[in-house]
């Protein structure tokens, strides 16, 4: 059970992109000469888990701990802290300094930030008198390969920061990720942006490759194609749905983080009373990757499919001679006897979860909804959900999908339903209910929806899903096409020209632009009527697309685009990057915030 993913078959050469962050890490490392105890946020962990394997760490001399506001526990003389850029991360380095004073301890203290140091972070440091105790460096670490055809710039919020906040420094973020991915894959010559936050990352990579050009004169072809960016904003709908794939179903119940799922060993079979496994999902187990992509209906018969046929060899293997040969190819079989086992013991699970008619009630409701019919069965429907104390996630998903829909809720509504959720759950939520209205999640109806004519333009809802045998990217959600893909499809297929129309009725500014990649000056025009769709690469090799999803991408949405890319008349790869992976709870969880 490989924990970091194999990119062998990345449609680019990511692992050279994952050694050179490797290789910053240790060179950090060597610098601070001896024995050291290394200091890491815990979220930042979770994502060095898939750039470098523990041993390695160790083989430096390293002993490794987790930064909280206890004291480190260690005999280590030099400590290295390797933290994201946060305030509160910088006082919890704080207290660990004072109270080493405090005890007469004598450290070198090291700070790295991940991915650039802040003013902000130093002025801390500053403040608590501390900053010429300290040594402080970057590990400019981007982003991280989360499988061959997945990057995630690890920012989870983003979106709450650019809507509500104001802060729109991930922006700079994200265009300096695609920035180094250029110099390994050289200039992208097509980008199109559809949002306001794209626009402008957009904009941000042409000034990138002005101040920082990058000599494109070893590369006769660049490598990547097209960069694809898209805000969350555009399409919130398709993050609120319920994911019916089963990668996206196990992220709904189980919730994956950075690549694997931490769950009950019982739930495996494994008789560990109490004890929770980690289980990694990504493409080196086979099995998993020929599956995860899969409505979960069809996942369910295909296992069952597996184990009778296996069933089906054993028996044969006992009531008959057999040639070398084939015991040999049985014994093969016999190998991937641990990840079938795994998958259908994970499968029946998730089970449990799906035939649930709380669960079953949702589905209905949202598609209820996305349809636009019967607002009053909806309202009736989250008014019980408020009454029963269901999780307000549950609550909060429907009422700011209905709200997106509907280009908000008829005032009575809104404010019936404003007074219901704090008297339900609490007064000191209404941070959280101002926070989606500040980002135009959840508000009053102002002006009629343009939702009617979107759906019937990209053909959002698709009667009659065949979902074992899918000629559709709708067989994710079992008939919804998510939006975002369905504008993804039209950018790749032939540019944005012919929604324009529908694209002016989403929101933020959008644009198709073609960049000088190959001189030091990059142009910024518009290209329309130049070429459409994405051009052939001319050495017979697939175009590769760069999908940048600015506030998040779903695993739906992600095995909507592999299911576009393996299409036959389809002559590109896509390589999918996120801010992060999310879902409709953990969306709505950024905006959540308690009073006192």
């Amino acid at each position: 059970m490989a924990q970091i993913p194999n990119l062998d078959n990345a449609p680019v050469n990511l692992t050279s992109i994952r050694e050179q962050s490797q290789k910053e890490l240790i060179n950090i490392l060597k610098n601070v000469r001896g024995k050291k105890c290394l200091v890491i946020d815990p979220k930042l962990g979770d994502s060095l888990s898939l750039t470098i394997q523990t041993s390695i760490l160790k083989e430096q001399g390293v002993e490794l701990r987790h930064l909280s506001a206890e004291p480190i526990q260690s005999d280590c003389n030099k400590v290295i802290f390797l933290v994201r850029s946060q305030l509160n991360l910088m006082r919890f380095i704080c207290s660990n300094v004072h109270d080493d004073i405090s005890k007469g301890l004598q450290r070198e203290y090291h700070v790295y930030f991940v991915p650039r140091r802040t003013v902000a972070c130093e002025k801390v440091l500053e403040d608590e008198k501390l900053h010429h105790m300290i040594t402080i460096g970057e590990y400019p670490l981007y982003m991280v390969a989360m499988d061959e055809d997945v990057l995630s710039f690890e920012l989870d919020l983003s979106y709450k920061e650019c809507q509500v906040d104001g802060d729109a420094s991930s922006l700079w973020h994200i265009a300096k990720a695609i920035h180094k991915l250029e110099f390994s894959f050289g200039v992208i010559p097509h980008v199109r942006a559809k949002g306001k936050a794209s626009v402008r990352i957009a904009d941000i990579l042409n000034r990138m490759e002005a101040e920082e050009p990058i000599n494109s004169s070893d590369m006769a072809v660049p490598e990547i194609n097209t960069v694809i960016l898209l805000d969350r904003e555009v399409d919130m709908v398709t993050p609120l749905c319920s994911q019916l794939t089963y990668e996206g179903l196990i992220d709904e119940f189980l919730h994956i983080n950075n690549g694997s799922v931490e769950i009950d060993a019982s739930v495996l079979g494994l008789q560990q009373e109490g004890k929770k496994t980690k289980v990694p999902l990504n493409s080196s187990d086979k099995l998993f990757k020929e599956i995860r992509d899969l409505n979960f209906e069809v996942v369910v018969q295909i296992l069952r499919q597996k184990a009778t046929s296996m069933k089906q060899d054993y028996t044969d293997m006992t009531t008959t001679t057999q040639s070398v040969s084939e015991l040999k190819d049985f014994v093969k079989k016999l190998n991937s006897l641990p990840e079938m086992t795994r998958h259908i013991n994970l499968a029946q699970h998730l089970s449990t979860f799906t035939s649930k008619p709380s669960f079953l009630g949702q589905l209905d409701m949202e598609h209820t909804i996305i349809e636009s019919q019967s607002y009053d069965i909806c309202f009736e429907y989250i008014e019980e959900l408020i009454h029963k104390q269901e999780p307000l996630t549950t609550v909060l998903r429907l009422l700011v999908l209905f709200s997106i829909t509907n280009a908000g809720l008829p005032k009575k509504h809104f404010d019936y339903f404003r007074r219901e959720l704090l008297h339900s759950y609490g007064f000191e939520h209404i941070a959280t209910l101002n926070n989606l209205e500040k980002a135009g999640l959840f508000k009053k109806q102002e002006s009629k929806s343009n939702w009617l004519t979107i759906k019937r333009t990209l053909q959002l809802v698709v009667e009659d899903t065949d979902t074992a045998n899918p000629n559709d990217i709708a067989y994710v959600f079992s008939g919804y096409a998510p939006l975002s893909i369905r504008l993804i499809q039209h950018a790749i297929r032939s540019g944005w020209r012919p929604v324009e129309e529908v694209l002016k009725l989403l929101p933020g500014p959008h644009l198709e632009t073609r960049r000088g990649g190959f001189s030091n000056s990059p142009s910024f025009d518009t290209f329309y009527g130049v070429s459409n769709s994405i051009d052939k690469v001319p050495d017979g090799r697939r175009s590769l697309v760069l999908v940048v999803f600015v506030g998040g991408v779903t695993f739906a949405e992600i095995s909507a685009l592999r299911f576009l890319s393996a299409q036959e008349n389809m002559a590109y790869d896509l390589i999918i990057a996120t801010t992060k992976i999310v879902n409709g709870q953990t969306l709505v969880e950024t905006f959540m915030e308690k009073l006192g």
